[in-house]
């Protein structure tokens, strides 16, 4: 080995006149990559607070702090991340788990200050390009440069291609709409064990579903079931706050998918779908949920109709051990689940299986009971300590324009078909209605002249006040009636019932819609009366909505039942009526007029009864 030169550290010195490699100082510029990750910026607007940031962060660098300007609604907490950057390592896991895309990482990478404090961001873009972390007069004492931002780019973004989540939902197997409008065959044929496993394992378990939900089921956990294969475990989560899970299974109108935060890119979770499963998984509710009722309290409670705000409230306070009677005039338990929806949106057979095991718990159901008429409501209020209204709107409404009484009112109509010898249709139906209640009656119409008039040419129409971006009626029954072939002819209202020479049914006259609602959001329906559609027809059904019948109340009760603005039955904190004693939920109590909202209802009047009965 030779002997090293005296002049070998001067070769050093050549490195002083070559183009450094990196940043000698803070302050000098340098373009980032496109997709750099620095700072955090996050689209308040977009944000959901749902903390799904926060549960991936490897390094605890994510804090959801409360924002007090923000008000929380259904879908949406006033939670926003704050971001601790003497932890984060910028790995982007909280950008690629981010369900609405509002989190990513901008190219402002340089932050110098003396203060530690100062590394906490609650991420924020303010949608300009000023500085994000700190303002310029307080970004340090080095008044490094600020030039390094580009706009040509955003950054690291959330990527659906890259996601840590699936958007699109396990498709739900229906049976075609060219098969099935041609019987009254259940249209949902449900989830198998591995497609309800494949979707329950799409949830973030963020809660926004809980939250939103009327009854506010433990969703994250009965889904977290269905996901680890335990249906029974899944069923005794929903029966916490649910003891209908094969009718809301079907019908629910679903809040909590509406706030599932996968639904803001993507699809949201398949929650009605997954409670369906869980309860058709289990054949026997009782062997699976084994629960039992508490030592008998001695108390009575009377509950008028069997609806699902009333077998719920029945429900839960056998659970406390009162003694339950419910009362209904139908055959059977379900109120105007039993009457309304078709068997092929809900059959019979997965009504009684709810019904049936509420009464194995020893609640005591008289049916075929008229109140008011076969048991007065008088004696009732004599021979039980509480009483819980729970009727329901059970008489419908009416245009009263001429001739409307040749219409068939719309729960006749549903009535007479599930439960009695079934309608006669006529080959052109007109049914007037933007609701549910209206595409329930459209389709089990067109179903019946299918059946009744096979290879004939057959026509249902629906006519709307109602046009396309305010029509009541949710967006899959409105999809479903127009693949089966129901007509639409919405923002039109009923003017006459037009007859021919010998008074039958000819058609529909209508008038073209101005305005539905007034300047104050109240029901005032304007015309241009100029504007006329007529609608040829042989059977028009009114599906116009529906209102509670109180006539099995002695007037001097009724009087003394206080109402809202909104005509519905006055209850406080604890569901109790005007009336002492007397307790109320469902439709004549709420405004959404849904299953799940009834069965919210009857959770809070069960406890005011449980605490009336008990001296509380």
């Amino acid at each position: 080995m030779g002997r090293p030169s005296v002049l070998g550290p001067f070769k050093a010195l050549g490195f002083l006149f070559r183009k450094p490699k990196t940043l000698r100082y803070p302050f000098e510029l340098k373009e980032p990559s496109p997709r750099y990750r620095g700072f955090h910026l996050n689209d308040w607007d977009k944000c959901t607070g749902c903390g799904n940031c926060a549960d991936i962060c490897p390094n605890q660098a994510i804090t959801m702090v409360e924002v007090p300007e923000i008000e929380p609604k259904p879908g949406e907490k006033n939670l926003r991340p704050q971001i601790d950057y003497g932890r984060c390592c910028f790995c982007g896991l909280c950008v690629d788990i981010c369900p609405t895309g509002s989190l990513r990482l901008s190219r402002d990478y340089l932050h110098i200050h003396f203060r530690t404090d100062t590394f906490k961001l609650l991420a924020k873009d303010e949608k300009t390009d000023g500085e994000h972390f700190l303002p310029p007069e307080e970004y340090s004492v080095f008044k490094a440069s600020l030039e390094h931002r580009r706009a040509d780019y955003e950054g690291f973004t959330s990527d659906l291609r890259f996601s840590l989540f699936e958007p699109e939902r396990v498709p739900m197997p229906q049976v075609p709409p060219e098969e099935r409008k041609l019987s009254f065959i259940e249209q949902v044929i449900g989830y198998s064990r591995e497609e309800a496993r494949k979707e329950a394992e799409r949830c973030l378990e963020c809660g926004l579903c809980e939250e939103a939900c009327p009854a506010h089921l433990k969703i994250t956990d009965y889904v977290r079931a269905i996901y680890e294969d335990r249906p029974d475990e899944a069923l005794r989560k929903i029966f916490e706050d649910n003891p209908l899970p094969s009718i809301c299974g079907r019908i629910c109108m679903k809040h909590c998918e509406e706030a599932c935060s996968l639904g803001r890119r993507g699809e949201p979770v398949a929650i009605r779908w997954l409670k369906r499963y869980a309860a058709d998984s289990i054949r026997d509710y009782k062997e699976a949920l084994e629960q039992r009722p508490a030592e008998p309290t001695g108390k009575k409670v009377a509950v008028v109709g069997a609806g699902p705000s009333g077998l719920s409230v029945a429900y839960f306070l056998a659970l406390k051990g009162h003694k339950v009677t419910v009362f209904d005039s139908l055959p059977g338990g379900g109120g105007m689940m039993r009457i309304g929806p078709p068997p092929y949106r809900l059959p019979i057979e997965a009504i009684d299986k709810d019904v049936e095991y509420i009464a194995s718990l020893g609640v005591e159901f008289r049916f075929n009971t008229h109140v008011g008429r076969d048991v007065r409501f008088e004696d009732i209020m004599r021979d039980y300590d509480a009483v819980y209204l729970g009727i329901g709107t059970t008489v419908s409404r009416s245009t009263r324009v001429k001739n409307s009484d040749k219409c068939i009112p719309a729960l006749q109509f549903l009535r007479e078909n599930k439960m009695g010898k079934g309608m006669k249709v006529g080959r052109e139906v007109i049914v007037i209605g933007g609701g549910n209640v209206a595409m329930d009656v459209a389709r089990e119409a067109l179903r019946l002249q299918h059946m009744q008039y096979p290879g004939e040419e057959v026509v249902t129409k629906t006519v709307s006040l109602e046009d396309w971006d305010i029509m009541p009626a949710s967006e899959e029954e409105i999809e479903d009636a127009k693949a089966e072939g129901v007509q639409f002819n919405p923002g039109w209202g009923p003017k006459e019932v037009v007859l021919d020479e010998e008074g039958r049914v000819k058609g529909l006259l209508c008038m073209k819609v101005k305005s539905v609602f007034d300047e104050q959001g109240r029901f005032a329906p304007t015309f241009y009366e100029d504007q006329e559609m007529f609608l040829e027809g042989d059977m028009i059904i009114e599906a116009i909505g529906q209102v509670p019948d109180f006539s099995f109340m002695p007037k001097e009760l009724f009087e003394k039942l206080e109402f809202t603005e909104m005509r519905k039955v006055k209850v406080d904190e604890n569901g109790m009526t005007s009336i002492p004693k007397v307790f109320a939920g469902g439709d004549i109590v709420n405004t959404n007029l849904d299953a799940v909202t009834a069965i919210a209802d009857a959770k809070r009047a069960a406890e005011g009864i449980d605490k009336l009965l008990r001296g509380g």
